[in-house]
């Protein structure tokens, strides 16, 4: 069982922090709510699943993109890992 899960949390987190200005001015944690707090809309999951899929070479399929996946670091850290578990 691979132990990167904190780096994969760190690298996601990292990513959001840089790319939606709202996360860094609030200090957003990983059990934060990013979608309900506006801190990424619809277009940022657009962003974070196109950085999703170039960084753990996952490829989110339409059914996935629900906001379960994307309401926190954590959900998104969950959710990347099945994904990289389910493709081996």
């Amino acid at each position: 069982m691979p132990t990167d899960g904190s780096s994969m949390n760190e690298r996601i987190r990292a990513f959001v922090l840089e790319k939606f200005p709202l996360a860094r001015k609030r200090s957003v944690k990983d059990s934060d709510e990013l979608l309900e707090s506006g801190i990424v809309d619809s277009l940022g999951v657009l962003d974070l699943v196109h950085f999703l899929e170039q960084q753990f070479s996952i490829t989110v399929v339409d059914d996935e993109l629900i906001p379960e996946n994307f309401r926190t670091v954590d959900h998104i850290v969950a959710f990347v890992e099945r994904r990289t578990t389910s493709s081996s």
